[in-house]
């Protein structure tokens, strides 16, 4: 996917730091263990069938989510070839069906998973492609559904503002610049979600890092407007 000649995603480890380095540079930087095995528990809770990890990365939490017990199968998506062949060479991998596609234009029918995850992934996408991959979040989730993000947040204070203005020197402005104003939560509830809810927020070495989810709205429910007679 381009934008003038440009890929409209910032690769996984930012536009100068080489991707075999991403899950070292996670692990120091990230409070992985912090957060990451809470994220496992809350997209599990309600024992789903199908879980999709959208921009699986290194497939560190896809590996995560299908090796945990209950038989949840597990599908990862990214347009990255290079980091997807690095996903394939990990211990776990066999349990995952890794598939190379873009987040905005999904290779999945409508309604064919109980849970999607977006774990560092939106801030890697340009505004409209972040829209359109909560949109087609939304699409392929069946009735009942949940959507859970974890990534930057609104800044919590001055400093994480500061720290974060380094990461976007890595990993761009103009794709980040709707996590610090905290307009995420907006984004998700107007793809076709309910009840986005926060579930924590840490304080890191590049700033404010959250973890949300929200509820499938019914397709086929009328909007207000739509209702009046």
């Amino acid at each position: 996917m381009a934008d003038n000649g440009r890929l409209a995603y910032v690769p996984a480890n930012g536009r100068f730091l080489p991707t075999a380095l991403y899950d070292r540079s996670i692990a120091i930087t990230m409070r992985e263990r912090a957060w990451r095995p809470q994220l496992v528990r809350d997209v599990l809770l309600g024992d789903p069938a199908d879980v999709l990890d959208l921009g699986c990365g290194t497939g560190t939490l896809a590996i995560a989510l299908a090796g945990a017990p209950g038989g949840t199968r597990v599908t990862g998506i990214d347009g990255d070839p290079e980091i997807l062949g690095l996903a394939r060479g990990k211990e776990g991998s066999e349990r995952v069906e890794f598939v190379e596609g873009m987040v905005d234009c999904l290779p999945f029918a409508d309604a064919s998973f109980d849970r999607v995850v977006a774990s560092l992934l939106l801030h890697h996408l340009q505004p409209p492609v972040k829209r359109a991959a909560l949109a087609e979040a939304r699409r392929v989730l069946r009735p009942g559904g949940r959507l859970h993000v974890a990534d930057w947040g609104e800044s919590q204070d001055p400093l994480m503002r500061v720290l974060f203005a380094g990461l976007q020197v890595l990993d761009g402005f103009s794709n980040t610049a709707d996590h610090p104003a905290g307009r995420i939560p907006g984004m998700i509830e107007q793809a076709g979600f309910l009840g986005v809810r926060r579930h924590d927020c840490l304080r890191t070495v590049w700033g404010s890092f959250e973890m949300l989810s929200a509820s499938a709205r019914p397709i086929a429910q009328a909007s207000p407007a739509a209702a009046d007679p």
